[in-house]
């Protein structure tokens, strides 16, 4: 399986010591916006084949599979080359600027018969696993609420962010919304089926910054604060509460709450707990067996990866759907989440939303 990575960040930290352990990948290339960036990884990673132009790294080589971890207003162009070029697509999360966008991604991966999925690598997590197993199993009986909180502090500072960060500029997709609510969106949906209606806000609550190293101001254009309240169609509430610029990390807890039981997980020490109506809490964690690969970076992001990659490669060899994971349809429909969200700011009033098509499909 020929494999070509466009961006190199995230590709060192996750997808290529992830691929290492895929039976059958050969990263044949890999396209960064700096030379230097393509060059070292390549190196670190014998890929024969640096590019500092993606469109050339694709008019080069015939691709099985192209991963795609770049900032969120390439998605959408880079992807729908990578499906005329021929490859199946995992691109990174956020799907794209906008539902008009995503839809664009699905409709053409659909037409050339190529595979997509979105890098919401949390669904192979085995600790989110067994919440969806309990949630559809009926374990914890009609699920009633769900609250998400994401804390952190990583944009307190308003010298903390670099002249033009992408992640702090609106206008290149950046954003605690897409950064981490998509990831939030996907989740929940893939735990209580299709949202109805979304009520919510993103702010920009540290827009003056300043450049550590020259000392220059500009302005944060991206939200750091965001929240919303998804009103599902099984009649339960989510509510998600994002933010990156407290001054303390306080983590990111995840509450379900049904009618026979509650669960709670928490991302810093990974544990699960689980407690009927009228027990106690007892711990039922689930151990990820890829964390002992060599090789990987530690936390869940890099890790879960693993698996995404491994049923990307194993239904491309296979010549079938994915079985699991979030595709195209999931990242359209998690961008029409998105985009309501930032529409209810503004509207200041809940944003139904059309069908869901993944699960219509």
């Amino acid at each position: 399986m020929k494999v070509g990575i466009i961006g190199a960040s995230f590709a060192r930290a996750a997808y290529l010591p992830a691929l290492a352990h895929v039976e059958g990948a050969d990263v044949v290339a890999i396209a960064a916006n700096r030379m230097e960036s393509a060059r070292d990884a390549a190196g670190a990673f014998n890929i024969p084949h640096a590019y500092d132009d993606w469109r050339n790294m694709l008019a080069s080589h015939r691709f099985d599979l192209v991963l795609i971890s770049t900032p969120t207003d390439t998605h959408a162009p880079m992807t729908l080359a990578a499906l005329d070029a021929g490859a199946h697509v995992l691109c990174e999360k956020p799907t794209a600027m906008d539902a008009g966008e995503a839809k664009a991604m699905l409709d053409k991966a659909e037409a050339l018969g190529r595979l997509h999925m979105i890098d919401h690598e949390l669904r192979f997590n085995p600790n989110r696993m067994r919440v969806a197993e309990l949630i559809t199993d009926g374990a914890l009986g009609e699920i009633r609420h769900v609250n998400i909180a994401n804390i952190g502090s990583s944009w307190a500072d308003p010298a903390g962010r670099p002249l033009g960060d992408w992640w702090s500029l609106a206008e290149k997709g950046g954003g605690r919304l897409g950064a981490n609510g998509s990831h939030q969106v996907d989740m929940l949906r893939w735990w209580l089926g299709p949202v109805a209606a979304v009520m919510g806000q993103a702010l920009t609550m540290v827009p003056q910054r300043i450049d550590k190293r020259t000392g220059e101001a500009w302005t944060a254009t991206a939200d750091d604060v965001a929240y919303f309240t998804l009103q599902m169609q099984s009649g339960a509430l989510a509510q998600v509460f994002m933010s990156g610029v407290a001054a303390h990390n306080m983590g990111n807890v995840t509450q379900v709450f049904g009618s026979k039981g509650t669960l709670l997980l928490d991302n810093e020490t990974e544990k699960l707990m689980f407690a009927r109506a009228g027990q106690s809490f007892e711990d039922i964690t689930v151990e990820d067996p890829n964390a002992r690969l060599p090789g990987l970076n530690k936390g869940i992001w890099n890790v879960s990866v693993v698996a995404a990659l491994r049923e990307m490669a194993s239904a491309i060899r296979d010549g079938r759907r994915l079985a699991a994971g979030a595709t195209f349809f999931d990242g359209l429909a998690n961008q029409q989440v998105l985009d309501a969200v930032r529409l209810s700011t503004t509207a200041r009033q809940w944003i139904d939303l059309p069908a869901d098509r993944a699960f219509s499909n």
